[in-house]
């Protein structure tokens, strides 16, 4: 059985998200990634050539291209294990050459990789929390060298190679710019910064020594050999609105006047939140990249600067602006240039600028255009046509156009011709696009929005809207074969709509989950469904009803084809197996091997199933479906699969994924040969276009042309004007021509006589000097050869002298070695027995060393196990008392539920009331009077729960809660003078119980301040045996440090003597070494004196921790004691002010009953003002809190609870208020049981303090 062949003709596509993600390869060739594959593409033919990922794998991470542009390395994540390939590009198709992916050290991914210059190593970055830095020779798979380069986390951006030095590495991130130098097999780092660390986000290398580096704040910084050389700041540009539109006004008048295009105009809240933008955000120098005149980088959203080289010191100045341009075709033209440029790359000729962006977009720009418009905005273009930036959610083919049309979640509308590889038509709309299909004729196109499915006519230069349908966010919609109906999704339901008359023929309701795939049989009488509950239905048009049903509610079903001839039905889901149905029945289950299939598509000759699986990859197979691995799979995709479709005549395949590509896939048999169907259908040139515009279009064309004949006529006119002028100006210039001819002519005769004069006495004065230069010559040679004769006997006689010298230090030479042997044989001897004599006392004194070690040891260990029990004991302690709080929040907590439980039941009775209120407009106004003193009662209760919640969980804001329940007391005050003005009588008898109380209050204070004095004491005792804990802490690492010298003085002992023994050929030296190693370590004084010392610290140290545990457990049973004491005095206190408060309230019921003696107003005034200063005069100030001066009355512990107290009892008489109120309409009141959890809540509250 022969296998279908898919091949790869073209990719609609880009990963911007791939680190250095465009690369040339010569001067019209670039390498970049689409898909899960790379492309080179050919600038000017426009032909593409694909480098297939590595199998199962994740996605690209990064690129680099070797300076000899021969080689091409990937990062890729390979079954969640990262690995780096490294790929041939010379070769024809491209060879993997290499495959780095066993690593010695921890590795997640790989984030930038860095070619040397000669080709021959790689750099490799990993990405936190390793950020590793690899150095291999990549050839030979041999790892030279590995740096952590950052211990933060940080995030790394890029890694790069010196560009003609092998061994400089430069390495950026967040807070990182370093430069690694590889020397003896080790990466060690050449730089430090200075001053605050930035987000270095890019860098580049202008020379051997000069790296120019970009940040997130627009910074761009010129580092030297790794020290700042220059910097500069970037600022934020943003061409103004009103200036582009005036440009295009401009050169519009200057043809003539166009109808005006159908762009909203711009109003100034637009200008604004620009203006607020640019303020906000800074330009980001996301990418730099240099070239022979100096470097470009990046300026923000869409803009990128070309730097040249000043004529300062080390500085440069910008040269040229470059933008992306603005896309017309965009539902919002000024923002969609708006694009953060991630990559640029300049071509080996520097005659091409490539730029790519965070929006899946590549531009490109010729740097010859950009020389000759200097001085403006230059713009780029797009290398090919505008891609797809986001997932595509929807793609459908027609009969008689070879089109394609696509739509994706970046709200975009595409169609393409897949003959030539080319964009059509393409429009950006304001919602997402969930789901689209292409008309039989290619005419319309149907597209489900996500606020409604709308059916567009495909115009010659437009997409436009026809017919719009209320069908919010369809995610399914399909044109029948013949194209007179139409099927849409809405959730579980299935409407079919008329092509022609726009109405809804029928619904199909069975489903209970999501609809997810529709497809209609070849005579349009059938219509198959799966959804998200496991059922695939096959319906009859005629009558709406199901003919066939499976339901599988374990599998969620994805896709859904069926056969040309509609008996059999083939379904794909979550339970990994393509399903065969037919009349309602499995007929068989094909495994897909460990991977859950998407989507499935059959040819319309039903002899080949393709499927597209959710890692990306495309799967082709011939009809009947094999049980065994009989099928190819391509690696097409990074991402799930979301939709195929096979052109009518079974030549083409398209696929699309969530990674926002497209491919266009070319059918063949096994052996090659393209697929041919019976017959073939002529493509249709037809296309649509509106009276209105071609009636525009006409008159344009008129006007041109009329245009045309005027600037004919101006320019033969002025062409005239000109040759008349030139005539003129041509004869001007012979005539002066012929004059200067006639004059030079004159000048060259003279010149030649003057020549012919000098030439005659040049050749006399040659012959003179020749003359003499022989007669100089002949004298010379005399004298130098009698010279030499002389100097020749001379050297006769130094070599006899020489050979006599030589035999006599030859004898001298051979006495001395055999005096020299004797002596080195004694020496040696004499020295080897007094070395076995220094061995002995070595090994004795590493003995001692040994033992004093375990000694110290055993302490120490002792001393850990002490003071960790003491810390245990104070961590059981706090626990405790931890545990307490936590208990009394979480009574607290309970006490708060139960007042929301009441305050909700509390707002059911008010909504039964209101409505009641709706029905008595009669008793309305008694009714809303309630309401409205119940609303006042939830407030105040409201209030009090959220001022219990703050004092639990945050106390440090005590004094802030104080100041603002003494305005509220102010308040109140003012309601008690109120009050008072109506006291007549039964003041004065009530005087001297007020005095009585206040004396015992001031009594009570006294007894707090004791126990204020009490605890300073006992803190002052703590802070003594803490100092002594610290005393003894410093002591323990002295003792510590010592013993670290001691290791390092032994160590420097061994090294001294092993470098001793090395001399051990030369006695001398060896002697030499040894008394001066004996005088370095051996000092018998000093060891006495250090063994006298450390016997008396290890005493003191003893007696010190014996009275500090002493001090200690007593000061332990103090604490213990008081506590309880402060316990009982505290409650006792608290009983003490429950009295005095009921005393109060007895005094107030009273003062309301006797509304006489108004002439006293004054008289209790100044008592209630005697009252305030009282306090503040007896109650001491604490001294460890710091009071506010507005709050000196009394201690703000006791205020606090007073002010709490006081409030209770105005609530109290609120409610009796309401409950007064209440009785009529028979409402209950709030439960008295709610003051006493309030005072529970106070005593809790004082003993936790």
């Amino acid at each position: 059985m022969s296998v279908i062949v898919a091949q790869a003709l073209h990719i609609f596509g880009f990963q911007s998200r791939v680190a250095n993600n465009i690369c040339f390869f010569d001067e019209q060739i670039i390498v970049y990634p689409s898909g899960n594959s790379c492309v080179k593409y050919h600038i000017e033919q426009k032909w593409q050539k694909f480098i297939p990922g590595s199998e199962k794998s994740q996605g690209m991470l990064a690129l680099a291209i070797s300076p000899n542009r021969r080689y091409l390395a990937i990062s890729e994540t390979v079954q969640d294990k990262p690995a780096i390939t490294i790929y041939e590009l010379s070769s024809v198709p491209c060879k993997k050459r290499k495959v780095l992916n066993t690593f010695d050290f921890a590795v997640q991914e790989f984030v930038s990789l860095g070619f040397s210059p000669d080709s021959k190593y790689l750099v490799a970055q990993t990405g936190p929390p390793e950020s590793n830095l690899a150095y291999w020779m990549w050839e030979k798979q041999r790892l030279m060298a590995i740096v952590k380069v950052d211990t933060q986390n940080n995030p790394i951006y890029q890694v790069s190679f010196n560009p003609q030095d092998n061994t400089q590495v430069c390495v950026t991130g967040n807070g990182i710019f370093k430069l690694f130098r590889y020397t003896e097999g080790t990466l060690k780092q050449t730089n430090f910064l200075r001053g605050e660390p930035q987000n270095y986000l890019s860098h580049a290398w202008l020379s051997e020594d000069k790296v120019i580096v970009g940040t997130d704040t627009g910074k761009l910084y010129l580092f030297d050999s790794g020290d700042l050389r220059w910097e500069t700041s970037i600022e934020h540009k943003e061409v103004p609105i009103h200036v582009e539109k005036e440009e295009q006004a401009q050169e519009s008048e200057s043809l003539i006047e166009f109808p005006a295009t159908s762009s909203p105009e711009v109003s100034s809240d637009l200008i604004f939140e620009a203006e607020a933008q640019q303020q906000a955000s800074l330009p980001r120098v996301s990418a730099v990249a240099t070239y022979s005149k100096g470097f470009a980088c990046s300026a923000g959203p869409g803009i990128v600067l070309l730097f040249e080289k000043s004529e300062e010191k080390e500085g440069y100045r910008e040269s040229r602006e470059i933008r992306v341009p603005q896309d017309q075709c965009s539902s919002d033209p000024n923002q969609s240039d708006k694009q953060e440029v991630v990559c640029i790359a300049f071509s080996p000729a520097e005659e091409t600028l490539l730029i790519s962006t965070n929006k899946n977009q590549i531009y490109l720009l010729s740097m010859a255009s950009a020389e000759m418009s200097r001085g403006e905005t230059a713009h780029f273009e797009y290398l090919n046509c505008p891609l797809h930036s986001s997932s595509i959610t929807g793609l459908d083919t027609c009969i008689r156009k070879p089109l394609v049309a696509t739509c994706s979640l970046d709200k975009s509308v595409r169609i393409w011709n897949y003959e030539n590889n080319s964009l059509d038509l393409y429009k950006e709309y304001q919602e997402e696009a969930y789901a689209l299909s292409l008309h039989p004729s290619g005419l319309y196109v149907l597209v489900g929005f996500a606020d409604k499915l709308r059916l567009m006519n495909l115009l010659i230069d437009d997409i436009r809207i026809f017919k719009d349908f209320t069908i919010r966010g369809c995610r399914e919609c399909v044109f029948s074969n013949g194209g007179h109906l139409f099927a849409a999704v809405n959730g579980n339901v299935i409407h079919i709509y008329s092509s022609t008359t726009f109405e809804n023929i029928i619904n199909l309701k069975g489903h209970n989950g999501k609809v997810r795939s529709v497809v209609w049989s070849m005579d349009d009488y059938k219509l198959i469904s799966c959804g998200t509950d496991g059922a695939v239905y096959e319906w009859n048009l005629q009558n709406g009803k199901r003919e066939t049903e499976c339901v599988l509610k374990s599998c969620s079903y994805s896709g859904v084809a069926i056969s040309s001839d509609a008996k059999i039905i083939f379904a794909v889901g979550s339970d990994h197996t393509i399903k065969e149905i037919c009349d309602s029945s499995i007929l068989r289950e094909v495994p897909t091997f460990d991977v859950a299939y998407t989507c499935i598509v059959v040819s319309h000759s039903g002899r080949m199933v393709f499927t597209g699986t959710s890692s990306g990859a495309i799967r082709s197979m011939k009809y009947p479906l094999p049980m065994h691995k009989e099928f190819n799979e391509y690696p097409a995709h990074h991402g799930p699969v979301t939709k195929m479709s096979v052109t009518f005549d079974d030549q083409f395949l398209l696929t699309s994924a969530e990674d926002g590509c497209m491919i266009i896939w070319k059918i063949y048999d096994k052996e090659g040969r393209g697929l041919k169907r019976e017959r073939d259908v002529p493509y249709s040139d037809e296309v649509l276009i509106t009276r209105t515009d071609m009636e525009e279009k006409t008159q344009i064309m008129l006007e041109l042309r009329t245009r045309v004949e005027e600037l004919k006529m101006e320019n033969e006119y002025q062409l005239r004007l000109k040759d008349m002028n030139y005539n003129e100006k041509i004869k001007e210039l012979t005539e002066k021509f012929i004059q200067e001819m006639e004059s030079l002519k004159t000048k060259n005769q003279v010149l030649k006589t003057e020549k012919e004069k000098q030439e005659i006495q040049h050749q006399d004065q040659l012959a003179e000097l020749m003359e003499k230069q022989s007669r100089e010559v002949q004298d010379l040679e005399s004298g130098n050869n009698q010279k030499l004769l002389l100097e020749y006997e001379k050297y006769q006689e130094l070599q006899m002298k020489s050979q006599r010298m030589q035999e006599e230090y030859e004898k001298q030479l051979h006495e001395m070695e055999e005096n020299k042997s004797q002596a080195l044989e004694e020496l040696t001897e004499y020295y080897e027995a007094k070395l076995i004599e220094k061995t002995t006392l070595l090994e004795e004194a590493q003995d001692d060393a040994r033992q004093q070690l375990r000694e110290f040891e055993e302490t120490k260990k002792q001393i850990e196990e002490d003071e960790d029990r003491e810390i245990q004991d104070i961590k059981i302690k706090y626990e405790r008392r931890l545990r307490e709080e936590r208990e009394s929040n979480l009574r607290l907590k309970g006490e708060t539920g139960i007042m929301r439980k009441k305050f909700n039941s509390l707002q059911k009775e008010i909504e039964e009331r209101s409505s009641d209120i709706e029905g008595l407009k009669a008793e309305q106004q008694k009714l809303q009077g309630v309401i409205k003193a119940l609303e006042k009662d939830i407030l105040g209760l409201k209030r009090e729960i959220q001022e219990r919640d703050e004092t639990i969980q945050d106390k440090e804001k005590r004094i802030y809660d104080l100041k603002k329940k003494n305005q509220e007391l102010e308040k109140f005050k003012f309601v008690l003078d109120y009050k008072i003005k109506e006291l007549k009588k039964q003041i004065e008898p009530r005087e001297n119980d007020i005095k009585a109380m206040k004396e015992q209050i001031q009594e009570m204070e006294g007894e707090l301040e004791c126990f204020h004095k009490q605890n300073t004491r006992l803190e002052l005792n703590i802070a003594e045996l803490r100092l002594k804990l610290r005393a003894t802490d410093r002591e323990m690492h002295r003792e510590m440090q010592k013993e670290r010298d001691m290791e390092a003085l032994i160590k420097r002992f061994k090294t001294d003597l092993h470098n001793c023994v090395g001399l051990i050929q030369e006695p001398k030296k060896l002697k030499e070494s040894i008394r001066d190693i004996y005088e370095k370590y051996v000092q018998k004084a000093d060891m006495v004196e250090i063994v006298g010392v450390d016997t008396d610290l290890h005493q003191e140290y003893t007696r010190q921790r014996e009275h500090l545990e002493h001090n200690l457990a007593t000061l332990k049973k103090k604490v213990i004691k008081e506590s309880e004491i402060h316990r009982a005095d505290y409650v006792r206190i608290m009983q003490e002010n429950v009295s005095l408060i009921k005393e109060i309230n007895e005094l107030r019921r009273e003062l309301k009953v006797t509304r006489t003696q108004v002439h006293d107003l004054q008289s209790t005034l100044g008592l209630l003002n005697k009252r305030k200063k009282l306090p503040g005069q007896s109650a001491a100030p604490s001294p460890e809190r710091h009071q506010s001066p507005g709050i000196l009355r009394l201690n703000p512990e006791e205020e606090m609870e007073r002010i709490i107290e006081m409030q209770q009892i105005e609530i109290k008489f609120l409610r009796d208020q309401i409950r007064g109120q209440e009785s009529p309409l028979t409402l209950r009141a709030i439960p008295d049981g709610k003051l006493p959890v309030l005072e529970t809540e106070r005593h809790s509250g004082v003993q936790s303090q």
